[in-house]
């Protein structure tokens, strides 16, 4: 007996029982094997597709999110420009009153100023005109003191008028 050389019936025997277990995996295990090989191949290929759909949604809430992005900044750009305008409009209104407001006091002062002006020389002339008879008053006693001053001054108003 060699170590080296298996004796022929053991060979046999092995052969036999090599065939016997390649046919019960064949038979039992390596269709589970295979199938549970598959079930994970399936697994990562739904896993790698839905990374894939995944990804294009992403991509796809990123272009939503940079046109979103981009149209509030133009609500943004469009809103100061509103206000910016609406602004400019307040304050030229606000201006534009009050201007009018000074022009309706000139106005007023001005009427008041010609008013006063008024009823002063209204009161100089009534003072010049009470002074006038008051003198006019003191002359005509002094020329008419006589009774024949008196009827000479009475015929020439008559032969006036």
């Amino acid at each position: 007996m060699n170590l080296m050389l298996p004796d022929s019936g053991l060979i046999f025997w092995m052969t036999i029982i090599f065939a016997i277990v390649f046919f019960v995996l064949a038979k039992f295990g390596f269709p589970i094997i295979t199938g549970m090989v598959e079930k994970r191949n399936k697994r990562i290929s739904d896993a790698l597709e839905s990374a894939r759909a995944a990804e294009e949604a992403l991509a796809g809430l990123q272009q939503e999110h940079e046109r979103l992005l981009a149209q509030t900044r133009a609500e943004q750009t469009r809103l100061l420009q509103e206000t910016a305008a609406e602004r400019d409009r307040m304050i030229a209104a606000a201006q534009e009153q009050a201007r009018a407001e000074a022009q309706k006091i000139m106005d007023d002062a001005r009427k008041r100023i010609r008013e006063e002006q008024d009823a002063a020389m209204k009161e100089v002339r009534n003072e010049v005109a009470a002074i006038s008879l008051a003198i006019a008053e003191k002359v005509i006693r002094k020329e008419l003191s006589g009774d024949t001053a008196q009827k000479e001054y009475a015929e020439r108003l008559a032969d006036e008028i």
